[in-house]
Formats: C-alpha cells, structure tokens, sequence
C-alpha cells in the first residue's frame, strides 16, 4: 500500500516568481534616499567646491577638490584668517574663495601692501600678519565694514581680486568654509589652508 505521506515521484515543485512591483519599489526606495538625504546634504550640510585659478596660492591650487562646510558659519561667526567660499558680490552665480582679513565694524587700512586692522579694542590699529602669503602688492585702501561684512583677500594678492577691486562680501553670500581638500592626493587634509585667530 502507498504511503499517503509521500508525494508523487513526478510532482513538480512550485518556484516562487518574482514580484513584478519589486524592481520599481527599489527604484522608488533610491529615489526616496535621494530626495530625503543627499539633497538635504549637498544643500544643507556639505557639497564639493573645484579650485579655478591661481588667486589663493600657495596654499590653494588650480584643481583643488574640496568638500565645503556649510553649518559651521551658520551657528557661529567666521574668523579672521579662516578661508571663506562666497558668492560673488557682484555675480551671485559665481562662488570664490577668499581669505576673511576684516570682520563686522572693523576698519580695514592696506599701506604699500601692509595690513592694518583698526576696530574697538584697537582703535590705534594693529598690523595683521599674514604667515600664509608668498606675494604682497603696494596696494593702498581702507574700507569700513558694516555689521554683516567682511573684507577679503586672496592668499597670491598680484593676481587676486577681492575686496580692494569689488568690495566687502555680505553674510548671507557665505557659502561656507572649507572642510576636506580630497585633490591633490599629496595635499589631502581637513580644513586645508586655515589661519583663523
């Protein structure tokens, strides 16, 4: 007598198909993670910024891969001789990296390329020193900040334009600051170039 457990010698076994709705949940599931956490970062958090041109040599070069900070110089103040990506005061569509030499209310004073920052704990004024540039210019300005500006230079003054040539840059043009360099692999560092007080 057959055994009523077993099962027939050519019963096929059934293989379970895959869900048709399964490629387009992934798809939803990617474009999910894209909308809800890279937008979000790159917005809000951080995004890449590539070096063009020669205006903050030495310490930044042509090509330079950086990764950008974007919440530090929301909670708190940028530093004098902390390294600033802004938009273009004069073209917002353009971003520039510059170096922050005069803060809110300062008075800026350049003599024959010499820096002197007059505000309310200097009123005589101090001589900035400025360990991170090669070339100086014999440029001569002054300029009074308001209470959201900052006067900025490039690190290679002979070929930068900055605040001598187009002004003060306002708070609200602050991208952010520089976090990671990942380009040039020989000069990969966090907070590449910084000198802030």
């Amino acid at each position: 007598m057959d055994n009523p457990d077993e099962a027939p010698f050519n019963q096929s076994k059934q293989v379970p198909q895959p869900k048709s709705s399964g490629f387009f949940v992934e798809v939803l599931k990617f474009f999910f993670i894209i909308l809800f956490v890279i937008v979000p970062f790159r917005v809000f958090i951080a995004q890449p910024f590539i070096v063009e041109g020669a205006s903050m040599d030495p310490n930044f070069g042509n090509g330079n891969y950086l990764i950008v900070d974007q919440i530090t110089y929301r909670l708190s103040d940028p530093e004098r001789g902390s390294v600033l990506v802004f938009k273009h005061p004069l073209d917002n569509k353009q971003f520039l990296i510059k170096r922050i030499i005069g803060l809110p209310g300062e008075t800026v004073q350049m003599k024959s390329g010499i820096v002197t920052i007059i505000n309310k704990e200097n009123p005589e004024g101090f001589i900035y020193k400025q360990p991170y540039i090669e070339f100086t210019t014999t440029d001569n300005k002054k300029l009074e900040l308001g209470p959201d500006e900052y006067f900025v230079l490039g690190d290679n003054r002979p070929v930068s334009s900055d605040s001598r040539t187009w002004g003060a840059v306002h708070r609200e043009e602050i991208i952010g600051r520089p976090f990671f360099r990942l380009l040039p692999f020989n000069k990969i560092n966090i907070l590449p170039g910084d000198f802030s007080d």
